[in-house]
């Protein structure tokens, strides 16, 4: 599995700006040829509509890639975000995936989030069971605590974990690397460019529209302090890495890979042109005075 894991929230079409699906299927044509084939959606990205894409791109290449999407997210009717995580809707979710994507198999289905009431040995045997089914291959989780999964004995399917991490977003760190160790699960990085603040192209100056998420202030790097440590930092690492010809993305992105030895950086790509900058992050290291540089610059 290729350790660029290649984000499809935007390609749901949902509140990231303007999107074209035509640059959407070129940047995952371009992934497939230059090596990448883990791709990561989930069944609320768009309500469904970033699955049905992805299904029909990649539907004369399913063989030589790894799809991943999650459930335990839902919508009321009067469009109220909530958890859901129980067994009973992990097996409507999982058929509608299935059907969304057009596969007969997912290969890595996570629980997005669990919920408050079901308790985690549920959900698991619930996965356990579609597992037996063929439906799915792996499973894993996703916003978890190490609470969350110490002690579980029967997740024998139970492969990797997601959680918000990059050069902006350090403050689970130390649970990050206690789930790898102690629970032996490889460790899928989201948000590893912080929304986009860690591509270099935002500034103090930058203004969202309304139909990107990213104008509400709970996208917090990229208002009021915090957006302004961040582009203090960028600036800082930037002139410190200015004769290697590195952009900050690659910088932010190789940051992870070397920090977390068993892992995937997954980055929400849009089109051709971001992928072709991000991918630069590979064939290459940090050293340790590099790597101990931006630490000690980085945010927790």
């Amino acid at each position: 599995m290729s350790r660029f894991g290649f984000g499809c929230c935007p390609l749901g079409g949902h509140e990231w700006g303007s999107v074209s699906e035509n640059e959407f299927k070129d940047a995952i044509s371009l992934a497939l040829d230059t090596g990448i084939n883990f791709f990561d959606t989930a069944d609320i990205y768009g309500l469904g509509e970033s699955e049905r894409r992805l299904g029909k791109f990649l539907k004369s290449r399913r063989n030589e890639v790894i799809i991943s999407t999650k459930f335990g997210v839902r919508k009321d009717n009067k469009g109220t975000t909530f958890y859901d995580s129980t067994p009973e809707w992990l097996g409507k979710a999982l058929d509608a995936s299935l059907v969304r994507l057009g596969v007969d198999h997912i290969d890595l289905y996570q629980i997005h989030y669990l919920d408050d009431m079901t308790p985690v040995e549920d959900t698991i045997a619930a996965l356990e069971i579609k597992r037996d089914e063929g439906k799915i291959r792996y499973y894993g989780f996703s916003n978890i605590s190490l609470a969350d999964v110490s002690g579980l004995v029967n997740a024998t399917g139970a492969i990797s974990f997601q959680e918000e991490y990059s050069l902006v977003r350090r403050d689970k760190e130390k649970e990050i690397d206690a789930i790898c160790t102690e629970q032996g699960l490889s460790f899928i990085s989201w948000g590893s460019l912080g929304q986009g603040i860690l591509s270099g192209k935002y500034g103090v100056e930058t203004a969202f529209g309304p139909d990107d998420r990213r104008s509400r202030s709970v996208y917090v790097n990229f208002h009021g302090e915090k957006l302004l440590k961040n582009v203090n930092m960028i600036e800082n690492i930037n002139k410190k890495f200015a004769s290697q010809d590195k952009t900050i993305s690659q910088i932010a992105i190789r940051w992870i890979l070397d920090r977390f030895e068993n892992s995937v950086a997954l980055v929400g790509v849009k089109r051709p042109s971001q992928l072709l900058e991000n991918i630069g992050a590979f064939g290459w290291k940090l050293s340790l005075e590099e790597m101990s540089y931006l630490g000690s610059i980085s945010s927790y």
